[in-house]
């Protein structure tokens, strides 16, 4: 079985990580914050130095960062992984960033003979620790196929969408449908208990309609329990949409109704709430009407 480096355990890369020591792959991990090594190690991982000696000791690298600039600097930086790569090293960004930016990493890497694979997930932390995210790939088929068997200890689905870059495209088309249905639930919810109607009974009513969807059932929930504790960040979809925002300046495409939802998320950082579930767009029309969608 190949040796996996997994580089980067925050909320989603540990539970990415356990799952594939569970699928019983070797995996030697490194993340900037000890004690999320030191829990991955537990489980049975090896902890390396930095990502340069991630690379030296494994056949496929998996990253989950932040953003661009971090993917960019773990990879082509100082003792990154490009560094201490041997040609014939899959690289397999997991990371949601920039799509020019994994086309530009990619090309860094192919210099090394190292091939990369850019491969976002859907589906945050619940899924995540479920090992049933959604998995979006860019790169060569041959690359994705000789991987699918890893991602799929990670995902309930890895479907390849085109070159390298396209997979972070998805991903952007992903985030502004998550974005809007968040916040035309939101909308609805907010009108129907300003109307003084129970909101979790249109909850009950509209699910299974035409207007029912994978957020209304995973987030409604919440919204009316309060529980606003972190699956996604707000502060993860306001930097996934301003690379919407960006992306679509560079191919001339319109987003307006994303542009609205960005200005609404970036609203609630402003009020300090930038940590808590996405689902939480819900106060900013809260606010406005002057109630709460509870229970």
């Amino acid at each position: 079985m190949q040796t996996i480096g997994f580089i980067g355990l925050g909320i989603m890369g540990k539970p990415m990580a356990a799952n594939l020591l569970g699928a019983g792959y070797p995996l030697i991990v490194y993340d900037i914050v000890p004690e999320a090594v030191a829990e991955t190690v537990a489980k049975g991982a090896k902890a390396a130095k930095s990502p340069a000696d991630v690379a030296r000791q494994v056949d496929i690298v998996v990253t989950m960062l932040p953003n661009s600039p971090q993917v960019k600097t773990v990879v082509c930086g100082e003792d990154g992984v490009l560094s201490g790569a041997k040609a014939g090293l899959i690289l397999v960004d997991m990371s949601s960033i920039a799509p020019l930016a994994a086309q530009e990493i990619a090309r860094e890497a192919g210099k090394k003979g190292v091939v990369m694979l850019d491969c976002p997930v859907s589906g945050g932390q619940p899924k995540a620790v479920d090992g049933t995210l959604s998995i979006m790939a860019g790169g060569p088929e041959e690359v994705f196929e000789q991987v699918k068997p890893m991602l799929l200890c990670m995902g309930a689905s890895a479907v390849l969408v085109g070159d390298v870059g396209s997979g972070n495209m998805t991903k952007l088309a992903n985030q502004i449908i998550v974005a809007g249905n968040i916040a035309a639930m939101s909308e609805a919810m907010v009108l129907a208990s300003k109307a003084g109607i129970d909101a979790e009974k249109v909850f009950e009513a509209i699910r299974g309609g035409l207007a029912g969807s994978t957020v209304l059932d995973a987030k409604m929930p919440l919204i009316l329990q309060r529980n606003f504790n972190p699956g996604f960040r707000i502060d993860l979809h306001v930097k996934d949409l301003g690379n919407v925002v960006e992306t679509a300046q560079e191919v001339e495409a319109p987003i307006p109704l994303t542009q609205e939802v960005l200005e609404m998320m970036k609203h609630l950082q402003a009020e300090g709430k930038g940590g808590q579930d996405h689902g939480g767009l819900v106060q900013y029309y809260e606010e406005k009407a002057g109630v709460k969608v509870q229970k």
